[in-house]
């Protein structure tokens, strides 16, 4: 393509946001990347306050699944009381609203399997099902909507009340962490995300493991309290507060959020 004006070919754009874009010409590569006005929102958080840049700030929601969250779904099946994994899903609508309001990416990370279990190791069908008698991954639950947690299927859907269809960016995963073995990193980094508010089930296995990597990676990692949930006894609550506040990086709720970003417009 050619400006009419200068007879030189116009810049093109190559990147998936405007804060990671190189301008490429046939005989110029601009690689400086112009920088997003710094958006500073003030947040009550422990151990400490803590002020973070909304421009580079994205909500990353682990796991709001119907197997998980529903019942009639996997969990449901085995007996356990999904009432708990259902708390998140108000803060969590807010939360929502307020990042689609500031313009802060929502970013879905949730289970997806291959129905033929070829992204999954042996330690994986174990943990999810210890004495081989059980239903394994990807396959149907009887008297079930579940085919447990497979790619594509009710089990693997966010929940009703907060499913953003084909809305948001949406990322699935094959393992406790949505930083291993997927392209989370690669998503978050090309949308110039530096900052995550972490929400979702279970707290303390791929909520925890989830924010684990994202720190190690370098994340600046804040575990929002009332938007992330489990069904564990309350000491792994307990747990996963007190490691992430000691190492892994910040606690806040919601409302601390959403008073943040008022104050801040």
């Amino acid at each position: 393509m050619t400006d009419p004006k200068t007879k030189t070919a116009a810049p093109h754009a190559m990147g998936a946001a405007p804060s990671t874009t190189w301008q490429v010409t046939p005989d110029h590569v601009d690689m400086t990347r112009p920088a997003r006005a710094l958006r500073p929102v003030t947040l009550k958080a422990e151990p400490q306050t803590i002020t973070v840049d909304a421009s580079k700030t994205a909500l990353l929601i682990v796991d709001m699944q119907n197997d998980f969250c529903t019942e009639g779904g996997w969990m449901h099946s085995r007996g356990i009381d999904v009432t708990p994994n259902r708390a998140p899903i108000g803060p969590l609508k807010q939360l929502i609203a307020a990042c689609h309001d500031n313009d802060m990416p929502v970013v879905w990370v949730n289970w997806g399997v291959r129905k033929d279990l070829l992204n999954i190791h042996p330690s994986l069908r174990h943990a999810h099902n210890p004495t081989g008698l059980e239903t394994d991954l990807g396959q149907p639950v009887p008297g079930t909507k579940s085919e447990i947690i497979a790619k594509g299927s009710w089990g693997a859907e966010v929940v009703d009340e907060i499913n953003p269809g084909d809305g948001d960016y949406q990322i699935t995963k094959h393992r406790f962490s949505a930083f291993w073995d997927c392209e989370t990193d690669a998503v978050l980094r090309n949308l110039g995300v530096t900052t995550l508010l972490i929400g979702g089930v279970n707290m303390d296995q791929c909520v925890m493991t989830t924010l684990e990597d994202a720190s190690f990676l370098g994340y600046d990692t804040i575990l929002v309290e009332d938007a992330t949930a489990t069904t564990s006894p309350a000491y792994c609550v307990q747990s996963v507060l007190y490691n992430v506040k000691l190492l892994f990086g910040f606690v806040t709720r919601s409302q601390a959020i959403l008073d943040g970003l008022a104050a801040a417009r």
